[in-house]
């Protein structure tokens, strides 16, 4: 046998980030700051819909955004004149947070001075499903115009959501191909246990279903009822 050793760097990269989840998870907990991750396809409506969840929730909650893209501060300046403090993170050209520089962003944020802080992740169904930032809970947001396959097509993002989000339902007439009963299938058949809200981001449709689902979590996390998630199963 030669002299040589097999070293698996994709499960050591995985296991050494889903330990650093796990104690900025305590951390927040500690804190009292309830982490959520959002996560989509470019487009989807990740902003808009944090728009319309903010401008319900601001007299409610104290609601911190941290913007994830490889460049820009779109997002960001979006955010901050829905009413909410933002900070923009640059990823350097990479395709997702990992728990390391999610805990950068809390610290520029302040994460502390928030009891919710929505973490909007870089525009990708792949990358951002495989790695844990040490959110409470994960939120997907899947839109009527890419189709109601995706479930099948990127498996690993809907196993480990508890929350997906249809969006662009107010699209449904034109795309009429897409089936909401099978795409909840879908993602059942990925996820039995995920909540599942077909919404309109720009009309407000099904914005109250999602909203009493937020807020239930909150206060279960509040509570201290609520256990923390399985690492990411990638």
């Amino acid at each position: 046998m030669g002299d040589y050793r097999i070293i698996e760097v994709k499960r050591s990269v995985f296991e050494d980030n889903n330990r650093d989840a796990d104690r900025l998870r305590a951390q927040l907990k500690g804190e009292g700051t309830f982490l959520v991750n959002l996560m989509s396809s470019p487009g989807a409506g990740k902003t808009t819909t944090l728009k319309r969840t903010i401008a319900a929730l601001r007299d409610e909650v104290r609601i911190g955004v941290m913007e994830a893209d490889i460049d820009g501060e779109v997002d960001a300046a979006a955010i901050a004149r829905a009413g909410a403090k933002a900070v923009q993170i640059h990823t350097g050209g990479m395709c997702h947070l990992d728990a390391d520089m999610t805990r950068q962003g809390l610290g520029a944020l302040g994460s502390a001075d928030f009891d919710l802080v929505v973490l909007e992740n870089v525009g990708n169904l792949v990358c951002p499903a495989e790695f844990d930032t040490g959110a409470w809970r994960n939120v997907m947001l899947l839109s009527v115009p890419e189709g109601d396959d995706k479930p099948l097509k990127y498996p690993l993002m809907f196993k480990n959501c508890q929350a997906v989000l249809v969006n662009k339902c107010d699209t449904l007439s034109v795309f009429d191909d897409f089936d909401c009963d099978r795409v909840k299938a879908r993602i059942h058949a990925r996820n039995p246990e995920c909540a599942v809200f077909f919404v309109s981001a720009k009309t407000g449709e099904g914005f109250d279903a999602w909203l009493e689902w937020l807020r239930d979590e909150m206060k279960q996390f509040k509570t201290g009822e609520m256990e923390a998630p399985k690492h990411y199963d990638a």
